[in-house]
């Protein structure tokens, strides 16, 4: 007869098999929790509250209220165009409850970035940028910030999608955006999306209101485009040829027939009209893989390319048209910064 009441079935003893089981998922559990804990104590200090408008007892109710990033010890911050909108009073409360004054040194409503100067502080706890080009689907994120004005907060998530595209403050399209199911809500904007290895990959920027788990952040290789740009000349000078587009694969079969290696172009959606582009004779549809010698693998390479140092040149771009392989010479303006307006939010 069966002995039942033994080793052969005992409900008060988990199974030898069922123990590594709960091992092997109490340490995947370890490694998630390990990761976003080790971002937010690395990060976390850097993180600020932007506030704006006029000084009240509870900031709160009065002017707006972002997130920001400290990037430099000696106060370079990093936030969101529309955070700071056109107020003149902007102060930041760091993780200890410190309240320092800061200044504008310039804004990029078309990426919706804006960069800050903490009024006399140094040796601040700060973050370094990373390169977003290393990002891949499915990566581990994490959003820090001041979500409807709950300082500190840390939400984890996934890189949703990469090379989006969304509609800046100014109307003008930013590209290669990265999309994120990481919580973030009203507050959150200006504040960084951290990779597990504590860089800075992206500046969150935008909600799609009644979405749920769809959010975007700014790439961190374009926050460091304008950052540099405004260090230098207290805006982003940009050439402009008057062109909106996206970032897509070139078919295999036209890069052979036309000779080039890319294996992504930008793809022209839409030419405005008397604009350079235009002038030039290019259409939409057009794919650019090369511009003035440089080759171009998606939308972030063109803008990249239309610098400062290319305004007024004759430039020769080359283009796939129908798959075939074209030669366009065009001549890039000067574009000129868009004004602060708006209030801060």
């Amino acid at each position: 007869m069966l002995d039942l009441t033994r080793d052969s079935f005992d409900e008060s003893h988990p199974s030898q098999a069922a123990q590594p089981a709960a091992a092997d998922d109490q340490a995947l559990l370890d490694a998630y929790s390990n990761a976003v804990i080790g971002v937010t104590e690395r990060v976390g200090p850097a993180v600020v509250r932007v506030e704006t408008g006029a000084k009240a007892p509870n900031a709160r109710e009065r002017g707006g209220l972002g997130s920001g990033i400290v990037i430099s010890p000696d106060g370079l911050v990093l936030t969101n165009s529309h955070v700071v909108g056109s107020s003149k009073e902007i102060r930041l409360r760091d993780i200890e409850g410190i309240v320092t004054d800061a200044r504008v040194l310039g804004v990029d409503a078309d990426t919706d970035l804006a960069l800050l100067r903490a009024d006399g502080v140094r040796d601040l706890p700060y973050a370094s940028l990373g390169d977003s080009k290393t990002l891949r689907r499915g990566q581990l994120v994490v959003a820090i910030g001041n979500p409807l004005g709950f300082e500190s907060t840390v939400t984890a998530g996934v890189v949703s999608a990469l090379g989006r595209s969304i509609r800046s403050v100014s109307g003008r399209t930013i590209e290669d955006v990265i999309q994120t199911d990481a919580a973030l809500n009203p507050g959150n904007s200006g504040g960084p999306l951290v990779a597990s290895s504590g860089k800075v990959i992206g500046i969150n920027t935008a909600i799609i209101n009644g979405a749920q788990g769809i959010c975007f952040a700014v790439a961190s290789n374009t926050a460091q485009f304008v950052l540099s740009e405004i260090i230098r000349h207290g805006y982003v000078r940009r050439a402009y040829i008057g062109v909106s587009g996206q970032t897509a694969p070139v078919p295999r079969r036209h890069a052979v027939v036309a000779g080039v290696d890319n294996k992504m172009g930008a793809l022209l959606a839409q030419i405005e009209p008397d604009g350079p582009a235009a002038k030039a004779g290019l259409s939409p549809g057009d794919v650019v893989v090369r511009l003035d010698g440089v080759v171009v693998n998606g939308v972030d390479d063109l803008i990249r390319v239309l610098d400062r140092d290319r305004i007024g040149r004759t430039l020769e771009m080359d283009v796939l048209r129908m798959g075939r392989l074209r030669g366009i010479d065009v001549h890039p303006i000067e574009r000129k910064p868009v004004a602060r307006q708006g209030s801060a939010r």
